[in-house]
């Protein structure tokens, strides 16, 4: 966007809040508002709620809550898409009314951070870090030309529907891997009496070395000023492929604590807390921290079909956790679950290489996405 040729106005101007409430009950799909701006189904339990009370949205109409945002570091608000609808009279219901400003551009508007960070600052002085409706319209945002709008909404689609198909194409690979591995691993298949070549083993006996991990001191900034080695958390590993981790260390914070280098083509599980059990397969190389058990595997084919073994049985793994206040594995559970030791097919790391280059596009995407909403401001 040419900044010199647009002109910011307020957003007051160009919005008004719209309350029509269900008093006919003619409307019966209930939605809700998510933090992360999006509307939902509903599970609020109703019965006994008087529905007629309701407020009615939409389609193209926004809702928001003004509630909490300084603490949330977040405002919720999205624009409406389908058949009417109704949700808590407590959400502010919104509309453009005014010819100049596209609902879709606006709606871009607000997904950015650079929104949030906007209403935080004048939910500060708020009752309970909420935002005053009245700060809320006098926000300012750049209105172009019609046109301008109409071209950055769709080049906004597309690259979010690029983003989507990525998403179901890597879904359905990892489908396709799930039943190929059912049909040739477990369907009609006995341990006791198993194919010529094929014997039961355990997770330690299929891999190359297993390693744990480790997580430099954080009260020694020269084990985090620099981008020597990646470093992975355990929250990280979500069922995925790992292109690039969020953390590094320096060669100093490899040297003083017990991470060590895990190559690339390995395949890492979570052990501890929401994404126990959960696995990742590793396009890089990388350190990790001690909540992640690294098993490094004879070659990429050995990885992706662990990778795909360990998918299959992750719920029957994540049922042998224990612990306290979170579900805990260890290395030692995780290297004695047993798998097939034999013939491995290739169509395993055929796979995960397209779910790798697919990964890499959504990267790219997602980036040409944020460069996409900077270039409005």
């Amino acid at each position: 966007m040419n900044n010199s040729t647009t002109t910011y106005k307020r957003l007051g101007d160009y919005i008004r809040e719209v309350d029509v409430r269900n008093s006919d009950l003619s409307v019966s799909k209930l939605v809700g508002l998510t933090i992360a701006k999006a509307f939902i189904p509903s599970v609020a339990n109703t019965i006994g709620t008087d529905l007629s009370k309701y407020k009615i949205i939409k389609e193209n109409q926004f809702a928001c809550s003004l509630m909490q945002v300084s603490r949330d570091g977040k405002m919720p608000i999205a624009i409406y898409k389908g058949e009417n609808a109704i949700m808590s009279p407590a959400y502010p219901v919104f509309e453009v009314y005014k010819e100049g400003l596209l609902p879709d551009y606006l709606q871009m508007w607000f997904s950015r951070p650079e929104f949030d960070r906007e209403a935080v600052f004048y939910a500060v002085g708020g009752v309970r870090g909420s935002l005053d409706w009245n700060d809320f319209m006098d926000m300012m945002l750049p209105v172009p030309s019609l046109d301008e709008q109409q071209r950055i909404v769709d080049r906004y689609n597309a690259i979010k529907n690029r983003i989507e198909t990525n998403k179901q194409t890597i879904a359905k690979l990892e489908e396709a891997a799930q039943a190929l591995y059912r049909k040739m691993f477990v369907d009609n298949i006995d341990p006791e009496n198993l194919p010529e070549g094929w014997r039961m083993g355990t997770i330690k006996d299929f891999c190359k070395e297993m390693k744990s991990g480790g997580t430099p001191s954080r009260t020694n900034p020269s084990y985090w000023n620099a981008k020597d080695f990646a470093w992975l958390k355990s929250g990280e590993v979500h069922n995925n492929v790992i292109l690039e981790t969020e953390d590094y260390i320096s060669e100093a914070g490899l040297n003083n604590s017990s991470a060590k280098i895990i190559p690339e083509d390995s395949v890492v599980m979570a052990m501890y807390g929401a994404t126990a059990a959960e696995v990742a397969y590793l396009k890089c190389a990388t350190t990790t921290n001690q909540a992640c058990c690294n098993m490094i595997c004879h070659s990429k084919e050995d990885a992706a079909y662990l990778y795909f073994h360990l998918r299959y049985y992750q719920e029957e793994i994540k049922k042998l956790a224990n612990g306290g206040a979170q579900e805990n594995l260890s290395q030692e559970l995780i290297a004695n679950q047993p798998i097939i030791l034999g013939f491995v097919p290739h169509k395993f790391a055929t796979i995960i290489e397209q779910i790798s280059l697919l990964t890499k596009e959504h990267k790219l995407l997602t980036q040409m996405l944020s460069l996409l909403m900077v270039e409005m401001g």
